[in-house]
This record gives structure tokens, sequence and C-alpha cells, in this order.
């Protein structure tokens, strides 16, 4: 997360946007129903290496946060420990019946010194990937989820050409190590945010973010086409952070050039905007718990992707919800009732023709937030900085997902308890003709 600011900074929900609670519902005649979803579809949970390992070797963001930069608030210690402790946590997503684990192979930990790769490190990912096929998951793993080896650091990142050379290297090492294992490869983690990330932490001159840039699209290019060679039949991605009323500019960073070398769309949706809620802006500012949450969001951004690329199916890489260090919101909205509203909106889309495979809720654990253990993000909470035994506790929405999986999908009649936003950035037509919101099938 970015660095925090006052909330007075943004403006307040306007009196006529939408209610945070059930009221009037538009109802159009023969407007279609969110079907449940198929048979085959992908349900997942997600995480990354460095956020909730633990522990972790010399890279550019432990000297991030070394040098306390900008938006560190928090020491990173053992996060949640999952490095020690991701046996328990399989056993956790496999008890929700998900069927895919997204988690990052992390090249800091496997390459600490160029050229020289850790037993240690590669005992533990063999082991992971091992246990996430045992307990009948597909690994989706992560090739950058924007930490790389203090040696690229100290070659100058993504800035200097040789970087390209030595990441693909290292995917090539991967890859040859997990293929035809039925891994979901996603090579960049949001590179428009891994982009300013660098230019504001490293810090990158704005020319030199220009040339990280360039890079991160050589690379991912490059990277699409090794995958095939190697793992031949593998579906390979990046996912897009999708930035709202700035979503054109998060795109051009690196998902507008390489449409072409994708396998499916892989979309991040955590905030949406309206005329009436510009609340958004706080998730920039390191307080995204004081997001109004615009669930109806996700129905709009997946067919506009849809209708950018039709022939592509659509991937819900993330979709979450943060509270402020795990206390209940003021306006009583629980994360049970956010992800059965945005889980609503996707088999919404779905019923409009929309080909989605797969939603992926971020994240099983708390974990370090880029900074921070403030914005809890778990499906289980926890204490990071004063539970020495990092205990995992279900929150509400354990139950509801795992009943949201059984039933593919939510239940039968459900309406959702956000009424959708009225004039939405994410679709203009919002501001004319209101979303209808027909009960689940």
């Amino acid at each position: 997360m970015a660095l925090a600011a006052s909330s007075a900074l943004v403006p307040a929900r306007a009196a006529y946007a939408a209610p945070a609670t059930r009221g009037t519902r538009t109802r159009r005649a023969g407007a279609p129903k969110a079907p449940k979803v198929p048979a085959n579809f992908l349900w997942g949970v997600a995480t990354s290496g460095f956020q909730a390992e633990g522990s972790f070797p010399d890279s550019n963001w432990t000297r991030y946060i070394a040098r306390k930069k900008p938006g560190i608030k928090d020491p990173y210690k053992k996060s949640v420990d999952f490095l020690h402790r991701y046996p328990e946590d399989l056993a956790r997503a496999r008890a929700l019946g998900v069927n895919v684990f997204r988690t990052s192979i992390e090249w800091a930990r496997v390459e600490p010194k160029r050229g020289y790769r850790d037993p240690a490190a590669l005992a533990y990912y063999d082991d992971l990937v091992r246990r996430i096929r045992a307990a009948g998951m597909r690994p989706m793993l992560t090739l950058d989820h924007w930490v790389h080896p203090g040696w690229v650091a100290d070659q100058g990142g993504w800035r200097n050409p040789r970087t390209v050379a030595d990441w693909l290297e290292q995917v090539r090492f991967v890859v040859r190590r997990y293929r035809r294992m039925g891994v979901l490869w996603i090579t960049f983690n949001e590179a428009s945010q891994y982009l300013v990330h660098e230019v504001s932490d490293a810090p990158l001159t704005v020319p030199q973010g220009g040339v990280m840039k360039a890079a991160l699209v050589k690379a991912h290019r490059a990277a699409y086409d090794l995958v095939h060679r190697i793992d031949p039949g593998a579906m390979v991605s990046t996912n897009v952070a999708y930035g709202t009323v700035l979503n054109s500019l998060m795109d051009a960073v690196l998902f507008d050039q390489v449409t072409d070398k994708l396998d499916f769309v892989g979309v991040d949706y955590y905030y949406g905007a309206s005329v009436g809620n510009a609340t958004a802006l706080n998730a920039g500012l390191g307080e995204p718990w004081k997001v109004d949450p615009e669930p109806d969001g996700l129905y709009h951004v997946l067919r506009n992707y849809h209708r950018r690329l039709p022939k592509l199916p659509l991937y819900v890489v993330e979709n979450g919800f943060a509270t402020d260090d795990g206390k209940a919101r003021a306006d009583g909205y629980t994360r049970a009732q956010h992800l059965r509203d945005h889980v609503y909106w996707m088999q919404r889309a779905i019923g409009d023709g929309v080909k989605v495979i797969g939603y992926n809720y971020w994240s099983l654990t708390d974990n370090y937030e880029w900074g921070s253990y403030r914005a809890r993000f778990g499906l289980y909470t926890v204490d990071a900085l004063t539970d020495p035994k990092l205990l995992r506790r279900p929150t509400d929405a354990v139950p509801a997902y795992r009943a949201i999986i059984a039933g593919r999908g939510v239940p039968s009649g459900y309406t959702p308890v956000r009424a959708p936003a009225w004039c939405t950035f994410e679709e203009p037509s919002t501001c004319l003709v209101p979303t209808p919101t027909p009960p689940a099938a």
C-alpha cells in the first residue's frame, strides 16, 4: 500500500448514492439471472511468498523496509510464517473446497546470490507444490510478485538490460522444475503497481520508469513463449490491477502490449468509483479500509474486458476486502457479505455470456501489505505483530466461501446487500439506466 493520508482529502459518498444495505431494488422484466457457475469452475485462494512467508532473504523489499521508505509502518518480522506453517494453511484451503492455490516462487529466496540456488529454498517450494497437488488443488504460480534479489537491486533492477535475461533464466529454471503439474502461470503480478512501487521506492526517475516498463513488456512476451515451449498446454497470463478512472493508464504499462501473449485475462478487482463515491482514493493513500465498496463494478469490469478481448476467457485472480486491523466496519458490512455480493455480480456477468473460468479470494490469511499489517484481507485473521503463536482465526467469510463453492455460487434467490452504484465510472450507461439485480438462480 502507498503512504497513508487523511481521509479528509477524499469526498464522502453523496446522499443520492446507493445505500449500504438492502433497500429498493430495480427489477426489469426478463432481466437475466445470476446462473450457477459451471461444474469445472476454478475456485481459489491467493497469497504471495514475500507477503506471507516471513524470514525473507535480501531483496529490494527487505531493503525498502530497512530504510523505512514512505509507507513503511511496520517491521516485516516473520509475517504470518507461511514458510513453516504452509501444511496447515493448505489444509485450511482444502477444507474450503477450493481447487486452486495461488502463491509465488520467490526469486530472492531461490537465488539469493547470482548463480547460487539455495537447496533449502528449493526443498520448501518443491514440497509446497507437491502438497498443493496432493490436496487436490492446482498451483497458480506467480513468477514475479514485485520482489527481486538484492543482487538484482545492486545492478539497477529493471533499468539494467541484464535483468531481463537474468529473470528469464529464473523463469526457465522454475518452469522446468514444475512443468506438467497443471500449473497456471502468472508472469508479473499487477505490473502497473510494480512500476509505481519501484519508481517511488527504488527510486527510479521517470525516464528510468520508462525503461522498466519496456523491460516488463519484453520479459513477459519472452516468458510466455518460454513457458509454452517447456510446459506445453499450460495457461499463461498476467493479472491486471483494475484502476477505475485511471485504468487506461494502468493497462498501458503492460497489458495493452501483450494481449496476443495471454491465455486468459487475469483481473484483480477491489475498488470501483461512481459520481457519488470517490472513496477508492483511500486505497492509494494507504487506507483501503475506508473505501466504500462497489461490488457491481466487478460485473461491469468483466463485461468490459470481454468486449475488448472476446476470444479470451477471464479469471478473477484477486478480489478481497480490507478491514482496519480486523475491526468491524462502522456501516456493518461484513467480509462474508462483501464476498457474496462480488460472487453474485460475477455470476451476473457469466449470465450475460462472459466466459469467466475462475475466482481467487485475496487472501487466505492476513499478511504483510507492503509496509503494514493494519489492512486485513484474510479469510483467516492473524495478529502478526502481537501474537507470537500467529494463530489463524476464521472470519465469517470462511463458512460463506465454503457454502458458495459447494453451491456453485451464491444461494438461490440471493440479491446483493449493496445496491448497485448510480452513474459508475465502470459503466457510464448506469447514469441513465440502473443495473438490475435479479435474484440468483
